[in-house]
């Protein structure tokens, strides 16, 4: 069974740092994509950054270019997102999410970033960042 994590999340300052850390299950993470999404207060949720599975290649919203990085760390299968030089407009849920091998397009929530379509299939609960002086 798939299983994803959320780890990280809570208060922050402007212009402070946080680690987010997806920890996964049920899976081989070398084999599928995965990325960070965020829902702000009142907002459709939105791609962060996502990790595919081809050659392992990171893209990223354009609002957190330069300041976010997200890592994929095979042996302990987590998936990081250190979030740098944070801003108000950061607070929201951040989400971990799969795109699963061998299932099917319906099964999928499809995002755009960085110019691909990512068909997510399995999300983990949310950590929650505030992000707030």
């Amino acid at each position: 069974q798939v299983q994803l994590v959320e780890s990280g999340g809570g208060l922050v300052q402007p212009g402070g740092s946080l680690r987010l850390t997806c920890t996964t299950s049920g899976f081989t993470l070398d084999y599928s994509a995965i990325g960070w999404f965020r829902q702000a207060p009142g907002k459709e949720r939105e791609g962060v950054a996502c990790i595919s599975s081809s050659d392992g290649s990171a893209y990223y919203v354009d609002s957190v270019k330069g300041r976010f990085t997200i890592s994929r760390d095979k042996a302990k299968n987590t998936v990081n997102l250190e979030m740098n030089s944070l801003k108000p407009e950061d607070t929201a849920v951040y989400y971990c999410a799969v795109d699963h091998p061998g299932r099917p397009n319906y099964s999928k929530e499809y995002y755009y970033l960085g110019g691909r379509l990512w068909g997510m299939d399995y999300w983990g609960k949310g950590t929650l960042v505030t992000v707030s002086s």
